[in-house]
């Protein structure tokens, strides 16, 4: 059966906020949680110890938990904080970018990779497995035509790398130097009053004809349309994805959780996708086609 993971918090939430989500989600039923900063080095109402506090709790409860690191390093102290999840050896890695990856196969610990890493051929995975790699996730914009080759070639090869696919939320697309959050308020990046916790779940930003493009979130642009591939989980479990993703958002996600436990059990939600944050939901990308493109299934 397909697993359920919850990926890392993308949006800048209070720390009693983060707290309060993860008890909640210690009882839902997701197979893994990721934890971690993965957005802005800014964002520091949870110190490093206290998510390696909170990843002993959710563990204690039964999870597997994995630590996310940010996916741009900008400065000596971020490469602090990478350093400080890449030299523990309780929990695997997630790396995020370039950086992570050379630290922990530098110090020869166990990663996975997330979706803002450039995966995209099986030579790729077969140079990280030899290095530590237990699993990747596949990069947003890649459907499943590729996946599926991938996970052909892989298991032709011999290579045991579990497949992660992004199946619900608003997808990461960029990330800049720039904070497009603090821009919108005429303020520099280092002095930016931390305005992005008034945007638990991000900034519209919508066109002149009000479609709404992208969600700003500091220095990440995500999609303005919530990724949702909720029914296309019958073809990933037959084509061999190990786990989908459900990137948290700031209300509703027990019964997002609670409707993808449903359809990897073989059940039928009683109604259709769940629309929490009013955005229009998009499954393009998985087809082939502009990602926030909507293909009936």
């Amino acid at each position: 059966m397909l697993k359920l993971s919850l990926g890392p918090i993308l949006w800048f939430w209070s720390r009693q906020t983060v707290f309060d989500f993860y008890a909640n989600a210690a009882e839902w039923p997701v197979d893994t949680i990721y934890l971690g900063e993965v957005v802005c080095s800014r964002r520091r109402e949870l110190k490093p110890d206290d998510w390696l506090d909170l990843a002993r709790d959710l563990k204690a409860c039964g999870k597997n938990v994995v630590l996310s690191t940010l996916t741009l390093i900008e400065s000596e102290a971020d490469l602090r904080r990478l350093r400080r999840f890449c030299e523990q050896d309780e929990f695997l890695v997630e790396a995020n970018d370039q950086s992570a990856l050379q630290v922990a196969i530098r110090n020869r610990i166990p990663f996975v990779t997330g979706p803002s890493m450039n995966i995209y051929n099986t030579a790729t995975l077969k140079i990280l497995a030899k290095q530590g790699l237990q699993g990747w996730n596949l990069p947003v914009e890649l459907g499943k035509e590729t996946l599926e080759q991938l996970i052909k070639e892989l298991k032709g090869e011999e290579l045991d790398l579990p497949a992660e696919v992004f199946s619900w939320g608003f997808l990461p697309l960029a990330w800049s130097s720039r904070c497009f959050t603090a821009r919108h308020y005429n303020l520099p990046k280092d002095n930016c009053e931390f305005r992005c916790l008034q945007h638990p779940d991000g900034m519209e930003l919508r066109s002149r004809e009000s479609q709404e493009l992208f969600r700003i979130n500091g220095i990440s642009t995500l999609s303005g349309s919530r990724y949702d591939l909720m029914r296309e989980l019958p073809d990933m479990e037959r084509m061999g994805v190990s786990t989908v993703r459900l990137s948290p958002e700031h209300q509703g996600m027990e019964e997002v959780v609670r409707r993808f436990d449903q359809v990897r059990r073989g059940e039928v939600p009683a109604s259709d996708p769940l629309q929490l944050v009013e955005a229009p939901p998009c499954n393009g990308y998985w087809y082939g086609k502009p990602g926030m493109d909507l293909i009936p299934t």
